[in-house]
Order: structure tokens, then sequence, then C-alpha cells
């Protein structure tokens, strides 16, 4: 799904990097799962760089710059300064500046994983900023949260149930879960993880190479 951008005079076409947005709730477990994609990502030699997004800090991207997982040079900063709808949906250009910088440094870079500051159930990406872009909620935040019908859990085209692990703590039926999750996505994509043991990332990785990548 990367784009291509026609450079200047009669240079050839040259193909943008894919762009990922991670949504969801406050806690859920984007950045978790954002640092278990990347050492994923570049196992299968996937060039990539990250966006975070939060209100007024870059909290989110300097751990990951501390990780050690990535060169903290791949890693950008999105201070949205009001509702994290705005950035990613209303009016993404400052998400879209800092995809085109990277770029422009990393002109090898295929992946551009962009993490959304924490949100709630109606958060969405523009598909002028994303390719592809998943949602992420956890069974701690209830297994009520399907049959909300919210736009982020119905609309993404992959959501991720995370904290599964969690679930005979919190008293949750997660294959109950997991179907309802399915019946109101019309059984399009749902995963399954555990970022805290990296469970279910393999499958998220198979995903993107497959359908974003345009890897066999």
């Amino acid at each position: 799904m990367s784009r291509l951008s026609l450079g200047g005079g009669m240079a050839a076409p040259v193909a943008s990097a894919a762009r990922v947005g991670i949504g969801g709730p406050v806690g859920s477990g984007k950045t978790a799962l954002v640092e278990r994609l990347i050492p994923a990502l570049l196992a299968r030699g996937i060039d990539i760089a990250v966006i975070t997004n939060d209100l007024v800090t870059a909290e989110d991207a300097e751990r990951i710059r501390r990780s050690g997982l990535i060169d903290p040079a791949r890693v950008s900063a999105v201070e949205a300064g009001a509702c994290p709808h705005t950035v990613i949906r209303e009016d993404p250009t400052l998400n879209i500046e800092a995809a085109d910088e990277l770029e422009r440094r990393f002109p090898g870079v295929e992946l551009i994983l962009l993490e959304s500051g924490g949100d709630n159930l109606a958060s969405t990406f523009s598909r002028d900023l994303t390719d592809f872009w998943m949602f992420v909620i956890d069974v701690a935040g209830g297994d009520d949260i399907p049959r909300k019908r919210g736009p982020g859990v119905i609309r993404a085209d992959l959501l991720v149930i995370n904290k599964v692990d969690l679930a005979p703590h919190v008293g949750v039926d997660l294959e109950r879960m997991h179907q309802e999750a399915l019946k109101v996505r019309d059984h399009r994509p749902v995963h399954l993880t555990n970022c805290r043991r990296g469970e279910g990332i393999d499958g998220i990785v198979d995903l993107l190479e497959r359908e974003v990548l345009f890897r066999s």
C-alpha cells in the first residue's frame, strides 16, 4: 500500500513508505505493541521508523528511543496539543509532515508505525495519513467493548485484543469476547496478544507483510 511520488524533472517514481496507524484507549498497550513490533519487523529485514503522538509531551517517543530497539533518530514525536483525534483524523498535517521528514532522512524506509495518543473508542485514522491502521483494546477494559461497537473497533483494518493473560483475573470470557469482536467486524481480522510476553506478535507481522507490504 505504499504510495508513489514523482521526483523533480524526469526522475522515475519513488515508492514512499507504507504508513500504519496504531490507535486505542489509554493503557490498552499501544506502546508495548510498538516495542514488540519493532524487533519482529527488523528481524524480517523490513526498514522501519516510528512516530508517536502525545498530548503535550514526547514521553512515548523517549521511551522507544531509550529502549535500544531502534536507532533513536528514526523515532519522531508529535505533540497534539489538543484532542488526540485531531492530528490523526481531522487535520493530520503534523503527522504527515513528520512521516515525510523521516522518509527524507531515511530514503530506504519501507514502513512507518504511527502510534496515536491515548484515546477512546471513537478514535479513527484518516486515510490521508495511513494506508492501514489497527485499533488496540485490552481485556482489562471489559469484555463488553466489542458490543459497544465504537468506530475504532468497527472500522480498523485490524482489531487487537491485548493483555489476554489477564482474562481469568478480571472475569473476562476471552473466547466470547473474541467471537463478539469478529461478529461486529463482519469477521474482519481480530488478533489476540499478550505484549508482555510477545504472544501473537508474529501473526500481526504476517498480516502486515501480506496486506501492507504485499510480500507473500
